[in-house]
């Protein structure tokens, strides 16, 4: 087993990595709503409910209650952002959520394979 060590700037790389991947995911929710919309408006979305996850799971917070607050603060950044009606806002916080779920888990199954592949 692998010891790891906790440090700042492992902290700080996970926040960042996990607010680009929030940000990409934001605008393919983005795109599929709106249409042809402005990447950089999606940097707004990521960064938030990427902190959030981070300090709900350094205080070992409730997955649910980190879920949750995620969701909140990921579907106002979109109003604030995009500055469209709650019910577009919806819509685009729902399929951030499952673009976000269904990418992670590839990526994950992707990185289960070459973990165990031989040589």
């Amino acid at each position: 087993m692998l010891l790891q060590t906790v440090t700042p700037v492992s902290v700080l790389g996970t926040t960042v990595l996990l607010a680009l991947f929030l940000s990409v995911t934001a605008h393919v929710a983005a795109r599929n709503v709106l249409g042809d919309v402005d990447p950089r408006r999606a940097l707004y979305v990521g960064p938030l409910p990427a902190v959030i996850s981070v300090v709900g799971n350094a205080f070992e917070l409730p997955a649910a209650l980190i879920l949750l607050a995620g969701l909140l603060v990921d579907g106002t950044m979109f109003w604030w952002s995009y500055e469209e009606p709650r019910r577009v806002v919806a819509g685009m916080t729902l399929i951030h959520a499952v673009v976000t779920t269904l990418l992670a888990g590839v990526l994950i199954l992707v990185s289960v394979l070459l973990a165990s592949m031989p040589g």
